[in-house]
């Protein structure tokens, strides 16, 4: 990652910073989409204990290799160049995935990717490191392979990460590469006390950055086992103080002050303070889910499908024009990385502390 991938991104993001504000006061829709993600599968060789994916019975369609193709050079047209962030299930284990990250490379077309890592054998982190990612999330859940490997429901899991990832930084330095290598945890009453290691265990394995991720309801384990409740407020004030304690002293936290500081009320699951602003997913997300549905929010019905409409058609459409409204209306407090509300200033802090910690 340098300053040349980052300035055209920086001024696309200004622009429609301007036209959100322009349509929360007047209406005036003139928004295109910023934040793009493709869901490429639901499958997963993990059975996480907060995911619902491993054990469904049944799997939608998935779209084959050349219709992801498809559907982002109709996005390059519509928008022209991008970014989005690949992720499943795992995507590594979908057939030809390497195949359509060559293809970005190809194409202008900027990615990076979500991972658990256990699929980065020597010759895929070749191929994927020539592709120049703008970015390689890998998703975990802390430094304690006792809690790790059952919170991931896949015994040595935490050992085989480990070891995928100096894989990943040792290949990152061969080929000169700078792209941010961001550790991805995600926080729950298991792993809670171990969250403050998360930063000096991303400087120790080499990579970048480190982006918290508390968990949300979804699976029954969500419910009964690894929400955070009352009882350990106290515990999880004390977390967020020490991480924020860290960030100041330079720690490679990607996440803001604000966010983090927002965790208790995730759990307490309150609606969003009037402080956040109205929410603009829907001014700015652009979901392609495995079966070619788009959507601007998971909580929300698709805008379109791209095996059936371009891009264009698909964000000026009538049920976009629609989710619009109800998602600038909606006081759901949400702390996924990819929902949560991030004003310009954070991006621009995130793309300097990024740009710093891939430089490192």
């Amino acid at each position: 990652m340098n300053i040349a991938n980052l300035a055209p991104l920086a001024m696309k993001h200004l622009r429609n910073d301007f036209m959100e504000e322009l349509y929360l006061k007047t209406g005036m829709d003139n928004t295109r989409p910023i934040t793009f993600y493709g869901i490429v599968n639901e499958r997963c060789n993990y059975k996480c204990r907060y995911c619902e994916y491993w054990r469904l019975e049944n799997y939608v369609d998935e779209m084959s290799i050349e219709e992801w193709q498809n559907a982002l050079l109709s996005l390059k047209d519509y928008v022209g160049s991008f970014h989005i962030q690949f992720s499943g299930g795992e995507p590594f284990i979908k057939k030809g995935f390497v195949d359509l990250l060559e293809f970005c490379d190809r194409n202008d077309i900027k990615w990076g990717v979500v991972t658990n890592a256990s699929c980065l054998t020597e010759p895929i982190i070749q191929r994927v490191v020539a592709a120049n990612p703008f970015n390689i999330n890998i998703s975990m859940d802390g430094p304690v392979a006792e809690i790790h490997d059952y919170s991931r429901g896949t015994k040595g899991s935490l050992e085989k990460i480990t070891a995928n990832v100096r894989l990943l930084v040792k290949e990152k330095q061969a080929q000169g590469a700078t792209f941010p290598i961001v550790i991805k945890p995600t926080v729950h009453a298991k792993n809670l006390h171990t969250m403050t290691k998360m930063p000096q265990w991303v400087v120790d394995i080499g990579a970048t950055n480190v982006n918290f991720q508390p968990v949300d309801r979804w699976s029954p384990e969500t419910y009964d086992e690894l929400w955070i409740g009352e009882d350990r407020f106290d515990e999880l004030e004390a977390v967020v103080e020490d991480l924020i304690e860290q960030k100041r002293q330079g720690a490679p936290i990607v996440n803001s002050e604000t966010l983090l500081r927002l965790w208790p009320a995730h759990f307490r699951e309150e609606s969003a303070p009037a402080s956040i602003g109205a929410c603009r997913v829907g001014l700015r997300n652009y979901f392609i889910r495995t079966n070619g549905d788009v959507e601007v929010c998971w909580f929300y019905p698709p805008i379109g499908n791209v095996k059936e409409q371009s891009a264009k058609d698909i964000w000026e459409g009538y049920e976009a024009q629609v989710r619009r409204k109800e998602t600038t209306a909606c006081d759901r407090l949400c702390l996924y990385t990819c929902l949560s509300q991030k004003t310009i200033v954070d991006k621009v802090k995130m793309g300097m502390n990024l740009l710093a910690g891939s430089r490192a």
